[in-house]
């Protein structure tokens, strides 16, 4: 009950602010988002999709992903970075999963993502147990899930069904967001693929945990907006624009947490670090300054718990888009996540 209400209080918050001003088209109301477990869809998606064909599904990727994750806790993070790459860029389709020349894996915007061996390794043991039934798109969802999880964020239902995709394309690894551009041009890239204003800023809550690395930011530390500024367009706050350039200066391959205060736990912090100036990407921090999402920044900053609710129906959402289903004559269940079927056989 307290999280339905909380999530009314803030719909209403940003009626407030973007609705009734020449904006509803393009930011239409949004009404509450459902609970995960309650989430319609229209796409042949279901939570039972395994029950009978390979009910141990998800005690398999539960297990092999706490191993993973005890080894190295970063890939938590990675596996949430990959998963949004995947489904922001042609639809969730594992897509980003395929490794041949001029596949999006190997495009320069996904030089720096990490988790492949994850998937693979899960789906060597699904294989054995269940073969050629689970694809490697479902495989990925819920091995995101189980990341957020283990670094002490919400659970969710995933609905499955979908299928793999056998196209992969560099060019459409472009599509993904870079942490450069307006809030404008990010409201329009979520929106076309069917998120909305919250999702958005919700979404953008998975940098409480992360890395990236000091190369990418060398333009947020030394540059403004235009690029004719000698300082950081959004601001900085002093003592951590400090800190950053003494540790970028001389190593550009080094790493930077996305999450100054509480890096490797799942929580609000990453909200209350923006009102502080310590957003680490330009859009981050763009998104506690600009008028149609700071005040859902400044509520769930005052309501952390809304957060945690919020993010698992926008990361539903998130691995809804453009999936390949059932009836989707171009999608396979892949039995190796890096080939189509055709090149295995």
């Amino acid at each position: 009950m307290k999280s339905s209400v909380l999530s009314l209080f803030l719909l209403s918050i940003i009626c407030t602010t973007s609705c009734g001003h020449g904006e509803e088209d393009s930011f239409p109301t949004f009404s509450a988002l459902p609970i995960p477990e309650t989430l319609p869809f229209d796409n042949l998606l279901s939570f039972d999709y395994y029950n009978q064909r390979c009910p141990q599904l998800e005690q398999i990727i539960h297990t092999k992903l706490k191993q993973w994750v005890a080894k190295d806790h970063t890939l938590a993070a990675s596996l949430l970075r990959l998963h949004f790459h995947d489904c922001f860029a042609t639809g969730c389709d594992a897509s980003i999963l395929l490794n041949h020349e001029g596949s999006e894996r190997r495009a320069e915007a996904s030089k720096t993502l990490r988790g492949f061996q994850v998937i693979d390794d899960i789906k060597v043991v699904v294989e054995k147990s269940c073969p050629a039934i689970v694809s490697c798109t479902d495989i990925l969802t819920a091995a995101t899930r189980d990341a957020t999880v283990l670094l002490g964020g919400p659970y969710w239902r995933v609905p499955y069904g979908r299928k793999d995709s056998r196209i992969s394309n560099a060019k459409d690894a472009e599509m993904v967001p870079s942490g450069r551009e307006s809030i404008t041009t990010l409201l329009e890239l979520f929106q076309s693929r069917g998120l909305n204003l919250i999702d958005l800023v919700v979404l953008s809550g998975a940098h409480t945990i992360g890395r990236t690395s000091c190369g990418a930011i060398q333009r947020r530390l030394y540059q403004g907006l235009n690029g004719t500024s000698s300082m950081p367009n959004p601001p900085l706050d002093d003592h951590y624009l400090d800190f950053l350039q003494r540790k970028c200066r001389c190593a550009s391959g080094d790493y930077v947490d996305l999450d100054a205060t509480t890096p490797t736990t799942f929580d609000s912090q990453f909200y209350a670090n923006l009102q502080k100036n310590m957003g680490l990407l330009s859009t981050d921090q763009m998104l506690y300054s600009d008028p149609r999402t700071s005040p859902i920044v400044n509520s769930l900053i005052g309501a952390p718990s809304l957060f945690i609710h919020q993010f698992s129906a926008s990361m539903v959402r998130l691995a809804n888009i453009q999936v390949l289903s059932g009836l989707d004559e171009v999608g396979e269940i892949r039995t190796n996540c890096n080939f189509v079927n055709s090149y295995n056989t």
